[in-house]
């Protein structure tokens, strides 16, 4: 049972070791959910950059799916 509580005290030491060698930078705080931030592409972004579908398209895919109903 020793053991188990040297070992506790060693790791929980280094633990404490490493997040104060980093800097104190370490945000524990769990998940923000800030409203004002931006977001990283609108949807008028993604619309612009998608590439354009053919006006063939939907009626080929239309035509085979009729096809294999019948």
């Amino acid at each position: 049972m020793w053991k188990l509580l040297v070992g506790f005290a060693l790791f929980a030491a280094l633990a404490i070791f490493i997040l104060m060698k980093s800097g104190g930078g370490i945000d524990m705080s769990g998940e923000k959910h800030d409203v004002a931030a931006p977001h990283a592409e609108s949807a008028s972004d993604v619309a612009a950059s998608a590439p354009a579908v053919p006006a063939s398209l939907p009626e080929a895919a239309s035509a085979a799916a009729s096809a294999a109903s019948n």
